[in-house]
């Protein structure tokens, strides 16, 4: 089986981005506000929180190498995000955030066994300890979920997902390829 490491696991993410990135700019300015009901994040709101989510992970990762959770404050930083979300953005603003290179910089810089170590977690959590690369992990995880989700405003906003026409496309390619 071939090796993944660091470089493997930034392009990887760097590939979701990229995703990410061609439905964002498909969306138009106009549409920033559409919620698919109330209680949902604005296509602004859910880009901005996809754009900054990794910042939990960096923080532990990048600049506090944790190697223990125990007193890490889950509540400030979770309000320190959510502030950060909800400020206004236009498309642009938002667009800048999502081509921030700071997460899969710091991936193509960390050691094998840097991924190999654990991070164990408070006893109330009642989970085990967990590797670095299975947290790093659940930033991209976390991004192909709610990118889901854009595709599916998308879909709402008559919009066929970049993937999609791309998938399309190809299939059309192999027809006409095997017709001739």
């Amino acid at each position: 089986m071939a090796h993944y490491g660091s470089k493997e696991l930034a392009q990887s993410f760097r590939t979701v981005r990229k995703n990410t990135l061609e439905a964002a700019r498909d969306i138009p300015q106009d549409k920033y506000d559409f919620r698919p009901t109330p209680d949902c994040r604005s296509v602004e709101k859910l880009l901005a929180h996809i754009a900054l989510s990794y910042r939990f992970q960096h923080q532990i990762h990048a600049v506090e190498k944790r190697s223990s959770m125990v007193g890490f404050d889950f509540p400030a930083m979770m309000s320190e995000l959510g502030a950060k979300e909800a400020e206004p953005r236009t498309k642009s603003q938002v667009i800048t955030m999502l081509e921030d290179e700071t997460w899969p910089t710091f991936l193509d810089g960390v050691s094998d066994e840097f991924l190999a170590e654990t991070v164990s977690f408070p006893p109330e959590f009642s989970q085990p300890p967990k590797s670095r690369l299975e947290m790093i992990l659940s930033v991209k995880e976390h991004e192909m979920h709610h990118r889901g989700q854009v595709m599916l405003v998308q879909r709402m906003l008559g919009i066929v997902p970049h993937l999609t026409r791309e998938r399309e496309a190809r299939m059309a390619q192999t027809r006409e390829a095997e017709a001739s």
